[in-house]
Protein backbone atom coordinates (compact mmCIF):
# COMPACT_ATOMS: atom_id res chain seq x y z
CA UNK A 1 0.00 0.00 0.00
CA UNK A 2 2.81 2.38 0.92
CA UNK A 3 4.64 1.73 -2.37
CA UNK A 4 1.47 2.39 -4.35
CA UNK A 5 0.77 5.60 -2.44
CA UNK A 6 4.32 6.91 -2.97
CA UNK A 7 4.34 6.11 -6.67
CA UNK A 8 0.84 7.47 -7.45
CA UNK A 9 0.57 10.46 -9.79
CA UNK A 10 -0.75 12.93 -8.86
CA UNK A 11 0.47 12.46 -5.31
CA UNK A 12 -2.09 11.14 -2.85
CA UNK A 13 -0.50 13.01 0.07
CA UNK A 14 -1.82 16.31 1.40
CA UNK A 15 -0.40 18.77 3.93
CA UNK A 16 -3.53 19.45 6.02
CA UNK A 17 -6.82 17.83 6.92
CA UNK A 18 -8.74 20.66 5.25
CA UNK A 19 -6.82 20.05 2.01
CA UNK A 20 -7.58 16.30 2.22
CA UNK A 21 -11.30 16.88 2.80
CA UNK A 22 -11.45 19.37 -0.07
CA UNK A 23 -9.76 16.83 -2.36
CA UNK A 24 -12.28 14.13 -1.35
CA UNK A 25 -15.17 16.48 -2.17
CA UNK A 26 -13.72 17.42 -5.58
CA UNK A 27 -12.79 13.85 -6.61
CA UNK A 28 -16.39 12.58 -6.94
CA UNK A 29 -15.59 9.28 -5.19
CA UNK A 30 -12.15 8.64 -6.71
CA UNK A 31 -10.09 9.71 -3.68
CA UNK A 32 -10.21 8.46 -0.10
CA UNK A 33 -8.63 10.28 2.79
CA UNK A 34 -7.52 8.48 5.96
CA UNK A 35 -7.95 10.49 9.11
CA UNK A 36 -8.76 10.15 12.78
CA UNK A 37 -12.31 8.85 13.36
CA UNK A 38 -13.49 11.70 15.60
CA UNK A 39 -12.50 14.30 13.00
CA UNK A 40 -14.05 12.17 10.27
CA UNK A 41 -17.38 12.01 12.15
CA UNK A 42 -17.25 15.77 12.73
CA UNK A 43 -16.59 16.57 9.05
CA UNK A 44 -19.28 14.12 7.98
CA UNK A 45 -21.82 16.24 9.92
CA UNK A 46 -20.78 19.55 8.33
CA UNK A 47 -22.08 21.12 5.13
CA UNK A 48 -22.11 20.40 2.24
CA UNK A 49 -22.88 16.91 3.70
CA UNK A 50 -21.17 15.06 0.86
CA UNK A 51 -18.64 12.92 2.75
CA UNK A 52 -19.04 9.67 4.63
CA UNK A 53 -17.03 7.23 6.67
CA UNK A 54 -16.38 3.96 4.88
CA UNK A 55 -15.78 0.78 6.90
CA UNK A 56 -14.79 0.50 10.52
CA UNK A 57 -11.98 2.10 12.44
CA UNK A 58 -8.46 0.79 11.83
CA UNK A 59 -7.76 0.83 15.56
CA UNK A 60 -9.22 2.20 18.75
CA UNK A 61 -7.74 4.75 21.09
CA UNK A 62 -9.36 6.39 24.06
CA UNK A 63 -9.04 9.79 25.59
CA UNK A 64 -7.73 10.46 29.07
CA UNK A 65 -7.79 13.20 31.67
CA UNK A 66 -4.36 14.04 33.02
CA UNK A 67 -3.78 14.67 36.71
CA UNK A 68 -0.52 15.29 38.54
CA UNK A 69 1.26 12.20 39.84
CA UNK A 70 -0.23 11.12 43.18
CA UNK A 71 -3.19 13.50 42.85
CA UNK A 72 -6.21 12.86 45.06
CA UNK A 73 -8.43 13.66 42.05
CA UNK A 74 -7.28 10.62 40.05
CA UNK A 75 -9.59 8.01 41.61
CA UNK A 76 -12.77 10.16 41.82
CA UNK A 77 -12.35 11.33 38.19
CA UNK A 78 -11.75 7.75 36.97
CA UNK A 79 -14.83 6.50 38.82
CA UNK A 80 -16.98 9.38 37.55
CA UNK A 81 -15.94 8.76 33.91
CA UNK A 82 -16.58 5.01 34.27
CA UNK A 83 -20.00 5.66 35.82
CA UNK A 84 -20.95 8.08 33.02
CA UNK A 85 -19.81 5.56 30.42
CA UNK A 86 -21.73 2.66 31.99
CA UNK A 87 -24.90 4.75 32.22
CA UNK A 88 -24.61 5.77 28.56
CA UNK A 89 -24.31 9.49 29.38
CA UNK A 90 -21.12 9.92 27.33
CA UNK A 91 -22.77 8.41 24.25
CA UNK A 92 -25.83 10.63 24.72
CA UNK A 93 -23.61 13.72 24.95
CA UNK A 94 -21.69 12.70 21.83
CA UNK A 95 -24.93 12.17 19.92
CA UNK A 96 -26.31 15.50 21.17
CA UNK A 97 -23.29 17.58 20.16
CA UNK A 98 -22.08 15.59 17.16
CA UNK A 99 -25.19 14.39 15.36
CA UNK A 100 -28.26 16.14 16.76
CA UNK A 101 -26.64 19.56 16.35
CA UNK A 102 -24.89 18.60 13.11
CA UNK A 103 -25.55 20.60 9.95
CA UNK A 104 -26.54 17.46 8.04
CA UNK A 105 -29.41 16.46 10.30
CA UNK A 106 -29.68 13.73 12.88
CA UNK A 107 -28.19 10.40 11.93
CA UNK A 108 -30.65 7.59 11.38
CA UNK A 109 -30.02 4.73 13.78
CA UNK A 110 -29.25 2.22 11.02
CA UNK A 111 -26.33 4.08 9.45
CA UNK A 112 -24.11 4.39 12.51
CA UNK A 113 -22.94 1.81 14.98
CA UNK A 114 -24.85 2.64 18.13
CA UNK A 115 -23.71 1.81 21.62
CA UNK A 116 -25.89 1.86 24.67
CA UNK A 117 -25.53 1.14 28.34
CA UNK A 118 -26.22 -2.47 29.22
CA UNK A 119 -29.25 -3.13 31.36
CA UNK A 120 -31.10 -6.27 32.39
CA UNK A 121 -33.50 -5.88 29.47
CA UNK A 122 -30.54 -5.93 27.03
CA UNK A 123 -29.29 -9.30 28.27
CA UNK A 124 -32.55 -10.93 29.44
CA UNK A 125 -32.83 -12.93 26.21
CA UNK A 126 -29.52 -14.63 26.88
CA UNK A 127 -30.74 -15.76 30.29
CA UNK A 128 -34.05 -16.96 28.84
CA UNK A 129 -32.16 -19.11 26.35
CA UNK A 130 -29.86 -20.39 29.10
CA UNK A 131 -32.77 -21.34 31.40
CA UNK A 132 -34.67 -22.90 28.48
CA UNK A 133 -31.62 -24.96 27.51
CA UNK A 134 -31.16 -26.09 31.10
CA UNK A 135 -34.83 -27.12 31.34
CA UNK A 136 -34.62 -28.99 28.03
CA UNK A 137 -31.46 -30.80 29.16
CA UNK A 138 -33.13 -31.84 32.42
CA UNK A 139 -36.22 -33.08 30.54
CA UNK A 140 -34.08 -35.14 28.15
CA UNK A 141 -32.12 -36.58 31.09
CA UNK A 142 -35.37 -37.54 32.87
CA UNK A 143 -36.80 -39.19 29.75
CA UNK A 144 -33.55 -41.06 29.19
CA UNK A 145 -33.48 -42.23 32.83
CA UNK A 146 -37.09 -43.46 32.64
CA UNK A 147 -36.49 -45.22 29.32
CA UNK A 148 -33.36 -46.99 30.55
CA UNK A 149 -35.01 -47.93 33.87
CA UNK A 150 -38.00 -49.40 32.06
CA UNK A 151 -35.77 -51.29 29.63
CA UNK A 152 -33.74 -52.69 32.54
CA UNK A 153 -36.92 -53.70 34.40
CA UNK A 154 -38.24 -55.48 31.30
CA UNK A 155 -34.93 -57.25 30.85
CA UNK A 156 -34.91 -58.39 34.48
CA UNK A 157 -38.56 -59.53 34.25
CA UNK A 158 -37.92 -61.49 31.05
CA UNK A 159 -34.89 -63.17 32.62
CA UNK A 160 -36.89 -64.08 35.75
CA UNK A 161 -39.81 -65.41 33.68
CA UNK A 162 -37.47 -67.48 31.54
CA UNK A 163 -36.00 -68.99 34.67
CA UNK A 164 -39.48 -69.83 36.03
CA UNK A 165 -40.73 -71.31 32.74
CA UNK A 166 -37.68 -73.47 32.08
CA UNK A 167 -36.56 -74.84 35.44
CA UNK A 168 -33.56 -77.12 35.38
CA UNK A 169 -34.35 -80.81 35.70
CA UNK A 170 -31.97 -81.29 38.62
CA UNK A 171 -34.07 -79.07 40.91
CA UNK A 172 -37.48 -80.83 40.61
CA UNK A 173 -36.75 -84.44 39.78
CA UNK A 174 -34.34 -86.96 41.04
CA UNK A 175 -31.16 -87.22 39.17
CA UNK A 176 -30.12 -90.78 39.32
CA UNK A 177 -26.50 -89.97 38.68
CA UNK A 178 -26.25 -88.08 41.95
CA UNK A 179 -27.66 -90.87 44.09
CA UNK A 180 -25.77 -93.98 44.94
CA UNK A 181 -26.65 -96.65 47.24
CA UNK A 182 -23.86 -97.71 49.36
CA UNK A 183 -23.32 -99.81 52.34
CA UNK A 184 -21.57 -98.87 55.46
CA UNK A 185 -18.67 -100.80 56.65
CA UNK A 186 -20.91 -103.30 58.33
CA UNK A 187 -22.99 -103.86 55.16
CA UNK A 188 -26.33 -103.52 56.89
CA UNK A 189 -27.78 -100.05 56.05
CA UNK A 190 -28.11 -98.40 52.69
CA UNK A 191 -26.95 -94.76 52.49
CA UNK A 192 -27.68 -92.14 49.82
CA UNK A 193 -24.59 -90.26 48.89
Amino acid sequence: MWTYMRSAEPSVFVRTTAEGVARVRKSKGKYAYLLESTMNEYIEQRKPCDTMKVGGNLDSKGYGIATPKGSSLRTPVNLAVLKLSEQGVLDKLKNKWWYDKGECGAKDSGSKEKTSALSLSNVAGVFYILVGGLGLAMLVALIEFCYKSRAEAKRMKVAKNAQNINPSSSQNSQNFATYKEGYNVYGIESVKI
